[in-house]
């Protein structure tokens, strides 16, 4: 094998001599190989803000294979991962043969420690196919940058600019459509570029020239030729033509200019456009709004963590009524140069008249709330002249975060002068204060904000996992815990799915809160299995899971991590997503059962296809709709649930029956034929997968 210059390799083990030891025999593939050594879960955190390569994991001081896993997808890194045999690793993650029981192209479980040569081995294909990943990331991303700064440029540009395919006008800019008369784009889509061209001859001789650079010729990229526009004028114009990308698809692009067109002239008038206020010399309304357009996709892309600050000056009523407008223009102009002093690390803009914004393009929070407190007290302690008088002021500043999960920056605006109303009215009205805009404040009122705070809680692991146990009469135990998901508030409560998830449904983020939930499930499942050999878990996934091609890969990756055999885990769907896509149903839940997961349904018996439903899609359990569990005192309603699950017990599949809630609903459960019985007569929900002592009776 030849070298590959550098390798980036991070060693999780309690064995520094061993890890030198890979270090040494990579050399020899390597011109260079750096080691990230550690074996606890904190430096490995801050290990993860570098990029590696490769990462070997032995044995930790506070950490399994399963939890480092779990970190990696939560801080969504394509880091390939290589798991030793150890007294933690389950015997199930070698065959027969002693052969790892995972080899695929992110992740290698187990290699005995020994095996230095496949160990060594393992990390050279791995790193191999990461770099090709990677370069073929770097070519998407460069692409896609390319073809977002053309079209940014081609937008704003003066120059007649339009996209053809096959010959048909599919974009074009304001001037292109100024230059041939056309009111908006949809007067131009579709129609051919040769209807623009004036007399037979050009028409034919364009042809002809379009013709040669389709076919990759690029000898000759201009052409001149008589114009005309909608309404039958003619002009004397050149073309040229590029090859160019739109929405990621090949297009030629067009560039028209009438002969004589002054460019230089139009640029200098471009570059002239005012974005200076004239009295501070600070950026104005215009010039603020096009570097935070800057900012804000900077920060949308996950790049930085910027910052916006709101801020208005106090009492400037009464610096008019006593100095006139000379009084507030010089007051204006010494607070702008303060501000403009002290937030060196913001750009500093005079919004309106007595109010200016700060646009910090990469701040963290703790450092925001310093600075705008240090600005507060500097300004409230000045002095300012003002011919022979001498006034005060003070600010008011609302603040706000901008970052991937952030709204529109028009929101983010009114968010920061909301939020400098929230500091006025906390003062007394007095000002002289600041405020930070929090979304979960406001998520309980507002969608958009909801919809932001959904995301940030993605982003930051935010959200809160309970655990019920399910008690199982035919073993005796509650080692089987159903998870419920929570969205903890601002004021301490915790929201419930069925308020925020039409909302992620709505904003796509389902699956993502899906996957969030599976895999922060099979961490805590994973330590609490090194207590509890037979643990498992029931997890609720949403309709959009249930459609998912890649969800049957996360969990087999899971279940990898866990180290369990089939049923550790099972993921449920609600019974009436099932019966509104039948077809997709089976097919998913054939998928999970093949990668050793099981299938349940959810809410069973709340349609008239219940039983139908059940035999199609084979599940491996089954969860009672709450409506059967109410009224268990009257004979008629047990009968009716004794009738339900029996046919399901033919079919030779477990029913749970949940929402236990009293010493009624306890006692006739015994009697109706079902497995699992769950509900919080038995046991409440907890933050931990724990079991009462003595479990159910």
């Amino acid at each position: 094998m030849t070298t590959q210059s550098t390798l980036n390799l991070l060693v999780v083990d309690d064995n520094q001599l061993y890890a030198e030891r890979i270090v040494a025999l990579l050399s020899h593939y390597y011109d260079e190989v750096n080691l990230g050594f550690l074996d606890d879960k904190e430096e490995l955190l801050r290990l993860l803000r570098h990029s590696w390569d490769v990462l070997i994991f032995g044995k930790a001081y506070d950490m399994g294979f399963t939890d480092i896993v779990g970190i990696i997808q939560e801080q969504g890194i394509d880091l390939p991962l290589i798991c030793l045999l150890n007294e933690n690793i389950a015997a199930t993650s070698i065959n027969e043969e002693g052969m790892p029981a995972t080899i695929d192209e992110k992740m290698v479980k187990a290699l005995l420690a020994d095996n230095e040569a496949q160990v060594v081995i393992a990390t050279c294909m791995l790193h191999s196919s990461l770099e090709v990943r990677r370069q073929m990331a770097g070519l998407k991303y460069v692409l896609s940058e390319a073809e977002q700064r053309a079209n940014i440029l081609i937008k704003n540009s003066k120059s007649a600019v339009a996209y053809i395919d096959q010959g048909i006008h599919i974009f074009a800019n304001e001037p292109y459509l100024k230059l041939f008369g056309f009111s908006n784009m949809d007067e131009l889509m579709g129609i051919p570029v040769i209807d623009l061209i004036a007399g037979g001859e050009n028409i034919k001789a364009f042809k002809q020239f379009l013709r040669r650079f389709d076919k990759g010729n690029r000898d000759k990229v201009e052409f001149n030729f008589e114009s005309r526009r909608k309404d039958g004028s003619t002009f004397e114009a050149t073309l040229q033509l590029a090859a160019a990308t739109f929405e990621g698809e090949p297009v030629t692009q067009v560039i028209i200019q009438q002969s004589g067109e002054d460019n230089a002239e139009m640029a200098r008038k471009l570059a002239a456009a005012e974005r200076r206020d004239n009295l501070t010399g600070l950026l104005n309304r215009r010039g603020f709004e096009e570097r935070f357009a800057q900012v804000y996709v900077e920060a949308k892309a996950g790049k930085t963590n910027a910052a916006l600050l709101y801020i208005s000056l106090d009492g400037i009523g009464k610096i008019n009524s006593n100095l006139g407008l000379q009084g507030v223009d010089e007051t204006v102009k010494q607070v702008g140069y303060v501000l403009d002093e002290t937030l060196d690390s913001g750009e500093v803009s005079r919004f309106s008249d007595s109010n200016f914004t700060v646009l910090f393009p990469d701040i963290i929070q703790s450092k925001l709330l310093e600075q705008a407190e240090a600005v507060r007290q500097k300004i409230s302690d000045m002095l300012i002249e003002i011919g022979t008088r001498t006034v005060t002021t003070t600010v008011t500043i609302g603040m706000v975060i901008v970052d991937n999960t952030s709204p529109d920056m028009s929101v983010l605006i009114d968010r920061a002068m909301d939020a400098r109303e929230q500091a006025f009215k906390d003062s007394g009205k007095e000002g002289n204060a600041i405020h930070l805009y929090d979304p979960s404040q406001h998520a309980s009122e507002d969608e958009m904000v909801l919809a932001e705070y959904l995301q940030s809680a993605l982003t930051n692991s935010q959200f809160k996992l309970l655990y019920q146990p399910i008690y199982d009469i035919e073993t005796d135990s509650s080692h089987f815990f159903e998870v419920y998901l929570r969205l903890p508030l601002a004021d301490g409560t915790l929201m419930t799915p069925d308020k925020f998830l039409p909302v992620a449904k709505k904003y796509n983020l389902m699956d993502k809160i899906d996957r969030w939930v599976l895999i922060n499930t099979c961490k805590q499942l994973s330590i609490v299995r090194k207590q509890i050999p037979d643990a498992k878990a029931l997890v609720q996934l949403t309709s959009q899971s249930l459609a998912s091609k890649q969800i049957a890969g996360v969990i087999s990756q899971l279940l990898k991590a866990v180290g369990g055999q089939d049923g550790v885990l099972t993921v449920q769907f609600n019974e009436q997503e099932l019966v509104d896509h039948m077809a997709v149903a089976k097919k998913q839940f054939s998928m999970l059962k093949q990668v050793g997961c099981q299938v349940a349904i959810h809410h069973f018996g709340s349609t008239a296809k219940t039983i139908e439903v059940m035999e199609f899609v084979q599940p491996s359990m089954v969860r009672l709709a709450r409506s059967y569990v109410k009224n268990l005192g009257d004979a008629n309603n047990v009968e009716t649930v004794k009738s339900l699950i029996a046919k399901v017990n033919e079919r030779s599949t477990p029913a749970l029956m949940p929402y236990i809630e009293d010493a009624a609903a306890m006692s006739a459960a015994w009697s109706v034929g079902a497995r699992y019985l769950q509900g919080y007569y038995l046991q409440e929900p907890s933050e931990k997968m724990m079991v009462q002592e003595g479990e159910a009776t």
